[in-house]
């Protein structure tokens, strides 16, 4: 943790574990190109990366804004996580439509799409409005809320979730974040644990979608939420040395273990996924919110994934539409292609960074200056 006089103390720790979910997340979706099914995903529990973002996100909001919530108004707080987030948005819904045009404009099934569906797609993914499976503007075909950068899914609701603590979240006491928390995992963990067996739901509107993306951002940014309200009881624990390194292998241990249960059980692998979010999470942001970084190589490292994580998550997946296209039409193996996937693990972090370093920040500076 580093501080200064005139600002908070600031989580570097937690930028580098955000960097390494990241980094999990590229390569769970660099595998995707050869699943089948939930069953035979390489990294299996990659997806719940995003519900990690989820409870980083929960903490890091509350922590910045709560004790400001007399003063700090709705229009300010919506313009100050617009800059943060929505430049990113915007990057990856263009490189989206580019790389859609690249593979030749159609959908999975090989229709061709007219340039009016691809120009509404784009605009519906600058304002952050889901397509419906169906609709004109849902120009891949596969059911996905934001077809021209999947992953947008999440930042829809990561959007849902700000706009429901600047409105309620900020002004609840603490027993009833705990509440809502409870509430909502209990739920969430009666639909996991028995009907989908997989947190890896709510990027489609189709099948109850919407209600498990929100359910699925509620319980996890609470959660965040009540740490940071709880941090002050916790920042007197002695850190432990080496956290970020512990931390980061727990996130890639826990994420890397194949399918539980299998088709017979599957109910043991959603038990997992939630034990995940509930104990796991929750307690690697606390090791990453009292720990420091103690040694060169792991500050740099943290500096350095933590800049990128956003960026590389918000540009990587339209890049691997291009992937997916050409492993899918030549019926290559991972034994044929793996110099390239494992080019594209070094070379879209590559790509983030110069996207944040010559794009984002320069963006949010800029519109900052405006304010």
């Amino acid at each position: 943790m580093t501080s200064s006089s005139l600002t908070k103390p600031h989580f570097a720790l937690l930028d580098g574990l955000r960097g390494v979910a990241a980094l999990i997340v590229l390569t769970y979706h660099l595998f995707e190109a050869w699943t089948t099914s939930a069953f035979d995903q390489m990294c299996n529990h990659g997806h719940l990366a995003v519900d990690f973002f989820f409870v980083l996100s929960g903490f890091v909001v509350a922590y910045a804004y709560d004790d400001r919530r007399r003063t700090l108004s709705v229009g300010a707080f919506v313009r100050r996580r617009l800059i943060r987030l929505h430049p990113m948005v915007v990057a990856g819904a263009v490189v989206g439509l580019l790389t859609f045009v690249l593979q030749g404009a159609v959908t999975w099934a090989g229709q061709g799409v007219g340039a009016g569906q691809m120009v509404l797609s784009l605009l519906m993914a600058l304002l952050m409005l889901p397509c419906l499976p169906g609709m004109p503007s849902e120009v891949r075909g596969n059911g996905e809320m934001f077809p021209l950068n999947g992953p947008t899914w999440s930042l829809f609701f990561e959007y849902v979730a700000n706009v429901g603590y600047v409105l309620c979240l900020r002004r609840l006491r603490l027993r009833y974040l705990v509440l809502l928390a409870a509430v909502s995992g209990a739920v969430l963990a009666w639909l996991v644990v028995g009907r989908t067996g997989t947190m890896g739901v709510g990027w489609t509107a189709a099948d109850g979608g919407w209600w498990m993306g929100l359910l699925r951002v509620t319980f996890p940014f609470t959660m965040g939420q009540i740490l940071a309200r709880v941090l002050p009881a916790v920042q007197g624990l002695r850190p432990i040395r080496g956290a970020f390194w512990l931390c980061a292998a727990l996130l890639v241990v826990f994420m890397a273990v194949p399918h539980v249960g299998g088709e017979k059980m599957p109910w043991l692998n959603g038990l997992y996924e939630m034990a995940c979010v509930t104990l796991l999470f929750p307690a690697v942001v606390c090791m990453g919110a009292v720990g420091r970084t103690t040694d060169a190589v792991s500050t740099r490292l943290c500096d350095m994934v933590g800049q990128i994580s956003y960026p590389l998550y918000a540009i990587h997946y339209p890049v691997l539409y291009l992937y997916f296209a050409w492993i899918w039409q030549n019926n290559y193996t991972l034994a044929d292609v793996w110099p390239v996937s494992l080019a594209l693990f070094f070379l879209l972090p590559a790509l983030a960074y110069a996207v944040w370093r010559w794009y984002d920040l320069p963006v949010r500076r800029w519109l900052n200056r405006r304010g």
